[in-house]
């Protein structure tokens, strides 16, 4: 069971296949893995003891930045990613990413997103589309009705509680989509990139 993988240098975390979107760009319905490492499909969702003893065992000589991004939304399990988050930070000097969907707070209600500060360093959030409706047909979140609008008051939150925080988008929108993304990201003062759709084993970053 792959909980910690390598990918560009970087270890990423898969604490969960749970996730709440069907996004159709997803990499989960072209690959079980990426690159070369094993199937990211858990057999069960791991618990701390299991996460405490794959990290011990993980090569970490080199690694700069752990990022929290599986075959699943990392937030569907935020209590278990605020725990391995401090295990890194108590027992490393890596930089910790999260790459979310940012509908933390429609997952689990009332979740206070400050408890991430001084454990994630920075998020990368998924922007997907300039609009709400564009966004439920690229996304298809179980939760369509405020779903765009959660995600970008997630990210501008991020943002103000100090947290490095970005956008990304994946090309599959037309190009006229990805610049007005990029209006937004704008006048929201939250940086933009724009990823590249795969359909093999790589990976998004």
């Amino acid at each position: 069971m792959t909980i910690f993988y390598n990918f560009g240098g970087n270890m990423y975390i898969n604490i969960t296949n749970g996730c709440p979107c069907k996004c159709v760009f997803c990499i989960r319905k072209n690959a079980d893995s990426v690159c070369d490492n094993d199937s990211l499909w858990l057999e069960h969702e791991p618990d701390f003891e299991e996460i405490k003893a794959a990290f011990a065992k993980f090569d970490k000589n080199g690694v700069e930045e752990a990022v929290f991004c599986g075959y699943g939304e990392p937030t569907v399990r935020v209590e278990m990613l605020l725990e391995t988050a401090k295990l890194i930070r108590e027992n490393s000097d890596m930089k910790i990413r999260l790459n979310t969907n940012g509908l933390v707070r429609l997952i689990h209600k009332n979740f206070d997103i400050s408890r991430f500060a001084g454990l994630i360093d920075s998020v990368s959030v998924s922007l997907n589309a300039p609009t709400a409706e564009r966004y439920n047909e690229v996304t298809q979140p179980s939760f369509k009705e405020n779903a765009f609008d959660e995600m970008l008051k997630f990210a501008a939150d991020m943002k103000n509680l100090g947290i490095k925080t970005g956008f990304t988008v994946v090309d599959i929108i037309s190009d006229e989509e990805i610049a007005e993304c990029e209006k937004l990201a704008e006048k929201l003062g939250i940086p933009l990139r724009v990823r590249h759709y795969i359909t093999d084993n790589e990976s998004y970053t």
